[in-house]
């Protein structure tokens, strides 16, 4: 790699992210070798492929650096494995913050609900849809802080592993199905992978078709998360709050809502019928 725009080779950092305490710590270990084997870091950043700004940077705790940067630091300073296995510690801590409480709430829910009005549900996505729909997002981000959204975004797939699995329901308006964002084959793709998600058996997932002239969900994306205690957490954009919601009383609205808009949807059955045929004219 060359060393011109070679800063952009690792992601900011918010300065608000507890996981500040860690990335310092990772920077202060990476000093601590790169000193222990003599090398300024102008010279070590010309080893590794790196500029040496992003060597100050990632020293000081101010950029989280990337998988490679840590395999190659590794090897140049003979750290035996050492600087590597702290990609394990960091691999969390490189995506946005508010991903990471999302995903820590959805590791622990038991039951998630989601009404989709303007896209797909980030669970649903693709990793090439995923990528498309954000670089349609303006002000535009970098390349870089596109793959690090789209990292986050496909790391919390692993809901779908999860034993036991938890109850996940989705309801997605017609046009978010319809809407070739990144291309026909990207929503060929996206199509396919409903279908395929569709089938476990912990899964539902509904259309709400167009013509409904009846649609409780006029006032925006809906997400309910609840666990095993009873207690439950929601998200009602545009509404109430673009925070999460812990309120009883509003979680109870949400819930009602949410409700109301599976019963106006098409049925889990007929929700495929409808993707098929959508993706056999696409």
């Amino acid at each position: 790699m060359s060393v011109d725009g070679a800063d952009e080779a690792s992601w900011d950092l918010d300065p608000e992210d507890e996981a500040q305490a860690l990335i310092e710590a990772v920077g202060r270990q990476l000093k601590l070798w790169r000193e222990a084997a003599g090398l300024r870091p102008a010279q070590f950043g010309a080893l590794i492929g790196y500029g040496e700004n992003l060597i100050y940077k990632v020293e000081r705790g101010a950029r989280i650096p990337r998988p490679e940067f840590l395999d190659k630091a590794d090897e140049v300073l003979g750290a035996g494995g050492k600087i590597s296995a702290m990609k394990k510690d960091l691999e969390q801590a490189r995506y946005p913050k508010k991903v990471r409480d999302l995903a820590k709430l959805e590791a622990k829910a038991i039951e998630i609900g989601t009404y989709g009005n303007h896209n797909i549900a980030g669970l649903l996505q693709t990793e090439e849809y995923s990528r498309a729909l954000i670089q349609t997002w303006r002000p535009a981000y970098s390349q870089d802080e596109v793959e690090r959204m789209v990292a986050a975004r496909m790391a919390r797939g692993s809901i779908f592993e999860r034993s036991p699995a938890p109850t996940l329901t989705f309801v997605q308006e017609e046009v978010t199905l319809s809407r070739p964002i990144g291309g026909r084959m990207v929503l060929r793709r996206q199509l396919e992978r409903l279908l395929e998600v569709g089938q476990l058996r912990n899964v539902e997932i509904q259309v709400m078709p167009t013509d409904c002239d009846d649609h409780a969900g006029m006032g925006g994306r809906i997400q309910v998360l609840k666990f095993g205690d009873g207690s439950a957490v929601g998200h009602d954009e545009g509404q109430v709050t673009s925070r999460p919601i812990s309120d009883p009383k509003e979680i109870r609205i949400l819930e009602l809502r949410y409700g109301i808009i599976r019963a106006q949807a098409l049925t889990p059955r007929e929700s495929v019928a409808f993707i098929e045929k959508l993706l056999g004219e696409t």
